[in-house]
This record gives C-alpha cells, structure tokens and sequence, in this order.
C-alpha cells in the first residue's frame, strides 16, 4: 500500500506569515504520535505565491480520516477558534488580532514513487 500526502493550501495575507509560523510551532505535537502518521512539513512560499503548503505524509486515506475526526484535531482547531473570538477575523488559523490565514483548501495525492537521500 502507497503513502497518501494531504496539502492544506492556506492563502496568507501579506506581513501574517510570521503570525501563522508562530501559531504551527505552538500546536506541535498534535499529529505526531497518530496511528498512520509519517511526515508533517510548513512550506513557507518564497516567490509568486501567497500561499502556504501544510504538507502531511500517511500510511492510507483512512488514518487521515481518523485524525481529521479525532481529538488532538478538534483540540488544535478548537484553540484557534477560541482565540478567534478574541481577536479581529475569520479563516484559518485564526487567533489574537485576526487570520493569519483567509483562505484554505485541501489537496490530496497517492504516493506513487518516492526518493530519498543515501544515508
């Protein structure tokens, strides 16, 4: 059976990418310790784009699933949705003084082949 990899698109307004770096590295530990689990990664866009790529790696479609609809997710959306109440917006990654994010889509693929380093 192939990986699956979920890309979560996050459109992020100009000067929020710091805002939106800050408020991933405080939900660390979230996805790590989930049945499925292989690989997380925030991609920081470096030219012609304003959107972020929240690159996640799993043993199958099922174990996403099962995380989207578990606990240590609905606790991680649930903190941004409560400091969203706090502050000035809506979208996704929400917190104090507003969306770092104003738009998110998710994209998803089949690991058909993949190459890593010689160790």
């Amino acid at each position: 059976m192939s990986s699956i990899v979920k890309f979560n698109v996050l459109t992020v307004p100009e000067g929020a990418g710091a805002t939106l770096e800050e408020r991933f590295a405080k939900r660390a530990g979230l996805v790590e310790d989930q049945p499925g689990f292989e690989e997380f990664q925030l991609l920081r866009p470096v030219e012609g784009t304003d959107k972020y790529l929240v690159y996640t790696r799993w043993r199958s479609e099922e174990d996403f699933q099962s995380w989207v609809k578990g606990q240590a997710f609905q606790r991680g959306h649930a903190q941004a949705a409560a400091d969203a109440e706090e502050g000035a917006g809506r979208g996704h990654g929400h917190g104090r003084g507003g969306p770092a994010a104003t738009g998110s889509e998710i994209w998803g693929f089949e690991v058909v082949q993949r190459v890593s380093a010689a160790s």
